[in-house]
């Protein structure tokens, strides 16, 4: 880990609600937090998909109240920054309408300064996108509300 890669540590830090972080990489051990920092954790909770075919792998889909049944949440699957474009001169990945199947990128999620292209897991119409353009977004944060093709 170099100079570059901590300054991009503290960045993210900087950019998100994250109070405390513990990095282990071979023989560093890396532990940064806030000042302050010592109040009671938050729970995260995060349903997993059971109807997934192999109950090992997570998927990025919430629970959705019966009233939307139909709709999936496609969720966040890491903490960063959230774009809706490849670049900030390009149109954005998805719209409001657009329809989308498995395997199309739908946004891109920037952590430690790597743009990470997330792709859609289902087929659908993108209802809503829960998230405005460079905002930071947590782990199984709601980014999307996609209705199932079938719904």
């Amino acid at each position: 880990m170099d100079l570059s890669d901590l300054k991009g540590i503290i960045s993210l830090m900087h950019r998100s609600d994250l109070t405390e972080l513990e990095i282990e990489i071979q023989d560093l051990k890396l532990r940064l937090a806030r000042p302050g920092s010592n109040q009671i954790p938050r729970q995260t909770i995060i349903h997993k998909d059971t109807s997934s075919p192999n109950p090992s792998v997570e998927s990025n889909k919430a629970v959705i109240s019966p009233k939307e049944k139909g709709l999936e949440v496609f969720t966040s699957p890491m903490v960063g920054t959230f774009y809706r474009k490849p670049s900030p001169d390009e149109p954005s990945f998805v719209q409001v309408g657009d329809l989308v199947k498995p395997g199309d990128v739908i946004c891109i999620i920037e952590a430690m300064k790597v743009m990470n292209e997330i792709k859609s897991e289902c087929s659908g119409e993108i209802i809503e996108i829960s998230v405005e353009d460079g905002n930071s977004v947590e782990y199984g944060q709601g980014l999307f509300k996609i209705r199932n093709k079938d719904g």
